[in-house]
């Protein structure tokens, strides 16, 4: 739609009525007329000028019920221009806020400003915007209000870096509903997570430690039952650490990578786990380890149990195990880490019913209560 389309579809009367209407109502509907026809032609550079100019007009006028008008037909229009919708973000709440929440002409520049100048209930409807920059979020983690960091700490497309959620931690680690927020967040950074489990309890607690990377010595503190608020698996841990290698080197520093650990990651299909562990007790590069566990066969894997000092006696399930991994890897009917594990895990219990019962005692007293030998029972 060209402006001579767009002049087409207003009368003369719509533009004398913007600008000379007898009241506010006939003013803010011509207005309400012209950002659609404009939202919607294709203009040329002239034609967006003389565009701006009419939008301009619309901005200054005295009335609420027109700036409104332009503010709510405009919100999400890229016509919009950019000084425009700054003073709008300026104006009171009702004009002032689709702008802000929506307008893909305001800069990140634009948006700390706001945060930085504006009262809460502005800098709440940055923190409500689709997206948000980690240049943005750093200003509402440093002058934001508790809420407008709650709501961007809950919106799933706010990008948060290290020293932003540090910055809303130390400002509001006393409100529970910032750090629930943050303790809910998909991905949480190390020293982050350190930070919260001193601070959260019950159920976040759970959520943190269940959901997020732990630094190595506080996992391993948790595992040992060092903290009496909640006890947590060393394997699921494991699970969720970037950085396996040295988690398990820290395990080792504090004598907990044993025979019954290894072979409790094992059945429940942590078989990356188990690598880094045998390659830490053997002494031997992890890609070295891999090779005899996978490319070597059965003398292969037989040398990585010795190399990693594991009871003799323990070889034959633990040979079962990686046997039943493959097996269930190769089906590929385990979608999901929830689904892999129980078909290892019955998988393995039917081995263990053929293990002789000499062996098997001696494999579950290697095993940990609160591990394989409690789901053993469950599923018995």
């Amino acid at each position: 739609m060209s402006i001579v389309t767009m002049r087409a579809n207003l009368t003369d009367s719509d533009i004398r009525t913007l600008i000379k209407g007898p009241t506010e109502d006939d003013r803010a509907q011509a207005a309400h007329k012209i950002c659609r026809c404009i939202d919607e032609a294709e203009l040329s550079a002239e034609e967006r000028a003389h565009a701006e100019g009419i939008i301009a007009i619309m901005a200054q006028d005295a009335a609420v019920l027109v700036r409104r008008a332009l503010s709510v037909a405009l919100k999400n229009s890229p016509k919009l221009p950019r000084e425009i919708a700054n003073r709008l973000s300026r104006d009171i709440d009702s004009i002032a806020l689709p702008v802000i929440m929506n307008s893909p002409v305001l800069t990140d520049s634009d948006l700390v400003e706001i945060v930085r100048a504006s009262p809460p209930s502005k800098q709440v409807a940055v923190a409500s915007r689709e997206t948000l920059s980690v240049v943005v979020t750093g200003a509402i983690s440093e002058y934001a209000v508790s809420d407008a960091v709650e709501r961007a700490l809950a919106n799933d497309n706010a990008i948060f870096d290290e020293a932003g959620l540090g910055t809303a931690l130390e400002r509001f680690q006393e409100i529970s509903s910032v750090t629930a927020a943050m303790v809910r967040r998909d991905v949480l950074p190390v020293s982050v997570t350190e930070k919260l489990v001193a601070i959260v309890t019950g159920e976040l607690f759970d959520q943190l430690v269940n959901n997020h990377e732990l630094p190595p010595q506080i996992a391993i503190d948790l595992a040992m039952g060092a903290r009496e608020r909640a006890t947590i698996d060393i394997v699921e841990q494991a699970a969720r650490q970037r950085d396996l290698g040295r988690f398990v080197q820290q395990l080792n520093l504090n004598g907990r990578l044993t025979p019954s650990l290894l072979m409790r990651s094992l059945c429940l299909g942590h078989l990356d786990f188990v690598e880094h562990a045998m390659a830490e007790l053997g002494g031997v590069p992890h890609q070295r380890m891999w090779l005899l566990m996978h490319d070597s066969g059965p003398l292969g894997l037989k040398a990585a149990f010795d190399r990693a000092g594991l009871p003799p006696r323990l070889y034959p399930s633990f040979r079962a195990a990686v046997e039943v991994y493959h097996s269930v890897d190769r089906e590929g009917v385990a979608q999901d880490r929830i689904t892999f594990r129980k078909r290892m895990l019955e998988r393995t219990l039917t081995l263990f019913q053929s293990v002789p019962k000499d062996d098997l005692d001696y494999l579950l007293d290697k095993l940990d209560a609160s591990g394989l030998q409690s789901d053993r029972v469950a599923a018995i």
